[in-house]
């Protein structure tokens, strides 16, 4: 069964790659429409909770909208990735119009102690990936999924430009420290929920989410500068602008509670720019404190 969802999902890359990105997209948007019209499917249901949690100062009319045209954009997520992972990196990198803020991203390195890209499940963050891997050395840190064809797959396609792989555990730990004393940058994806017992909560759009202490823990070990990147879709057209933006200062604290309060702050202020480009349908909220209920649970 592994090994025909790999096929599977192999094959669906190829098939979209072949496509013009234009068509790729408007493909992505059938594909969300159907998460749209599937009320009872996850994509929606938790697209739809954690927008009302995030987002309780929207009107109703307000949220519904937000919901469709997120799921509009996860479609397109989907369908990119045949782009993203299987074309010529000089062929995706053409389809970058702008770059915002780059100067953040030059003086950080110019600093001298490495630096931290955060990259928020925002937009496609893959082709911000191959954007800074052609400007200078980067190792990711990255989950590896559960297929492994698709796994070796993401290894081979994100290791085009140079770029090295860092699994989320001590040695991918150790590459990255590595990384950041050769003065080279260090991708991090700080939106997605840490391992059981490496992480604590901080408010995240006012609710508590588990949040990794590791990204913390490696600002405060090597003093490096952080900055915030993502790439977002520009409507209308196939192509990206790319940014670059300062964090919030409160990642730099010493008080381990406060830090990872200005991490969640600093992907907030990133989802600000493009609210309906995030990655709503993640649980981002699936680990609650104690004595809280869960909140994805499904409804009878």
């Amino acid at each position: 069964m592994q090994l025909l969802k790999s096929l599977f999902a192999v094959g669906a890359l190829g098939i979209f790659a072949l496509l013009p990105l234009s068509l790729a997209q408007r493909l992505g948007r059938m594909i969300g429409r159907r998460f749209i019209a599937n009320s009872q499917g996850d994509m929606q249901r938790i697209t739809r909770q954690n927008i009302s949690l995030c987002y309780p100062q929207l009107s109703d009319a307000q949220q519904e909208a937000l919901i469709n045209e997120s799921l509009l954009h996860t479609g397109m997520s989907i369908t990119e990735a045949g782009m993203s992972w299987l074309w010529k990196p000089e062929r995706t990198l053409k389809k970058v119009r702008n770059v915002h803020g780059e100067s953040i991203l030059t003086e950080a390195i110019a600093h001298g102690k490495g630096v931290i890209i955060l990259a928020p499940h925002l937009g496609n963050w893959e082709v911000l990936n191959l954007y800074v891997s052609n400007k200078c050395p980067v190792t990711v840190m990255y989950r590896p999924p559960k297929l492994k064809m698709m796994d070796d797959l993401i290894k081979k396609m994100r290791a085009r430009l140079g770029t090295n792989l860092a699994p989320a555990d001590l040695s991918g730990v150790r590459k990255v420290i590595k990384a950041l004393k050769k003065k080279e940058a260090v991708g991090i994806l700080p939106d997605q929920e840490p391992a059981k017992g490496s992480g604590e909560f901080a408010p995240f759009f006012g609710v508590q989410a588990y949040t990794m202490k590791l990204f913390t823990q490696l600002v405060k070990q090597t003093k490096t500068t952080v900055v915030c990147g993502y790439a977002l879709r520009l409507e209308g057209t196939d192509q990206f602008d790319i940014y670059f933006k300062a964090v919030h200062p409160d990642i730099y604290s010493d008080e381990p509670l406060t830090a990872l309060s200005g991490l969640n702050a600093s992907v907030e202020q990133c989802v600000a720019h493009a609210p309906a480009q995030y990655q709503w349908e993640y649980k981002r909220f699936n680990t609650r404190p104690a004595g809280e209920s869960k909140i994805y649970a499904k409804q009878d």
